[in-house]
């Protein structure tokens, strides 16, 4: 009480000496691992929807949402009826794994929004409180299932902080996990992006799971994010997700979908894997779908589930206020056409924000899908010796050569022969946008320069240069205005102070 009488009731000293208090007793006392609270120095006391108040009396547009935890935003009525109606039961709150009707309700509302194809032949585990949990039972399962040992992941992925997730995030740990080329058009691993560079993506997986000299066991399985979010807001094709399926199944390899942070209609479809028509065999499934309580599931197909009783277990795994929030916000998504809402207001906020890329150098590239968009901030003087030449790069974990993929020796063969693809490439593939350096030093600057006017924003991208934004599902046509209006002031006043003695914006040359 004594934080909320000193809001409510104290001067306006008071309340910012209260502020002050609350961090500098936060850094003498918590993990030098701390990360948000380093860039984001607020003091949460009440919030609403997109709506935070701090201890110091500021209000801010909350466009992190938890890391996309809240798809309804903060304190939704839905959510705190949910919860208040299992308080009031008197049922219990942890219950490791027995059936509830609390469970029951969750679990037949989850496989009602399931893709088509896996709903009617699912098993679900529920594990741990965070998605790195359900990301390593996952691993589990498939290894078990398969009897096979190896992971199949991709740069710039993110699955967690545990050991298995870690390695399959590009960490170092015991885990054996090959990583393979994501594809992407602004920073293509091959330096050519569109189809063609997700076509020699897809090419070089196969080659790497069929040639016997790659190095890479056929594995247990291959996990993949349908948006890579903390990768940089990176979308996956369609098609190249397609051609992932296609691979996995013709080999056997369960493909596990990472919807942690995609899920619960963030990218526009309730599953990202649906906008490519995608089924996968697992798919690890946590922050929204607890409703902003921890929660984290696996859900997979019905002959995957070979595990003994007690092959995985889990104290928290029988949460019951998250499953009735969750439960909650499952129905109150699928409702009310949240998904499909998404949809139309991500792809109005994309189009608004590529402006940024014609009127400021230092904007290098705008992406996204839904309500999970990125702005990645460039060095516009600089030159990015990645990404320009097609040949010159080999992503970790792979055995052939982006040459060896654009002759006919390669499997498909895209070009006329070895001897000419060098020529072909240099010609004919170079990428449009040639991307320039990444500048995670503007980045952090317009994160600041957000926070001034009120609109809190991530930091994300494998160089730490790309502002992310996650609003809520529920986020009002006025509240995004007010979102992009903040958003290009606080962009436009770093990019004065980036460039005003070097270059001056698109528009006045």
């Amino acid at each position: 009480m004594a934080v909320t009488e000193s809001v409510t009731g104290g001067t306006s000293g008071g309340v910012r000496a209260a502020h002050e208090g609350i961090l500098r007793r936060q850094s003498a006392r918590e993990s030098a691992a701390r990360t948000y609270a380093r860039a984001l120095p607020i003091v949460p006391v009440r919030a609403r929807g997109l709506t935070i108040e701090g201890a110091d009396g500021r209000r801010y547009l909350d466009c992190l949402s938890g890391a996309g935890t809240l798809a309804l935003g903060h304190n939704h009525p839905v959510v705190l009826e949910a919860i208040r109606k299992v308080l009031d039961s008197g049922a219990p709150l942890s219950v490791l794994d027995l059936a509830t009707p609390v469970k029951d309700a969750f679990i037949t509302e989850l496989f009602r929004t399931l893709p088509p194809g896996l709903a009617d032949r699912a098993r679900v585990q529920f594990c741990g409180p965070a998605g790195t949990d359900a990301v390593e039972a996952a691993f589990k399962l498939v290894r078990a299932a398969t009897g096979r040992t190896g992971i199949l992941a991709f740069t710039g992925a993110y699955h967690g902080m545990t050991s298995g997730a870690l390695a399959a995030s590009g960490g170092a740990c015991d885990v054996r996990v090959a990583r393979l080329p994501y594809p992407q058009d602004y920073r293509c691993p091959f330096g050519v992006g569109g189809p063609r560079g997700a076509e020699l993506a897809a090419r070089w997986t196969e080659s790497v799971l069929d040639d016997p000299k790659s190095g890479v066991p056929l594995p247990a399985g291959m996990i993949l994010e349908p948006v890579q979010g903390e990768g940089g807001v990176i979308p996956a094709p369609d098609d190249w997700l397609r051609r992932m399926r296609q691979i996995t199944a013709d080999r056997s390899v369960p493909l596990i979908a990472d919807e942690i942070q995609t899920g619960v209609g963030r990218t526009g479809a309730f599953w990202a894997v649906e906008h490519s028509g995608v089924t996968p065999d697992v798919m690890v499934l946590s922050k929204a779908i607890g409703g902003s309580l921890p929660l984290a599931v696996v859900v997979y197909r019905e002959d995957l589930d070979v595990w003994q009783p007690g092959a995985h277990a889990g104290t928290f795994r029988g949460n019951q206020l998250a499953m009735a929030a969750g439960a909650a916000t499952l129905a109150h998504v699928r409702e009310n056409g949240l998904a499909e809402r998404a949809a139309l207001l991500g792809s109005r906020l994309l189009t608004q924000l590529r402006a940024l890329e014609r009127e400021f150098p230092c904007v290098g590239d705008v992406r996204g899908r839904g309500l999970m968009i990125g702005v990645e901030l460039v060095d516009p003087d600089g030159e990015d010796p990645v990404g320009t030449d097609p040949l010159s790069v080999a992503p970790v974990g792979a055995a052939p050569v982006a040459a060896d993929l654009m002759g006919e020796g390669g499997p498909g063969g895209l070009g006329p022969g070895p001897a000419e693809a060098p020529e072909r490439t240099v010609a004919g593939l170079e990428s449009a946008r040639t991307p320039r350096p990444a500048a995670p030093e503007l980045a952090a600057a317009v994160q600041r320069e957000c926070l001034r006017r009120g609109l809190i924003v991530e930091i994300g991208g494998r160089h730490s240069s790309v502002v992310r934004l996650l609003p809520p599902l529920t986020i009002s046509d006025e509240q995004a205005a007010a979102v992009l209006d903040r958003l290009t002031d606080a962009v436009a006043a770093v990019a004065r102070g980036a460039t005003a003695q070097v270059i001056p914006p698109r528009s006045q040359r």
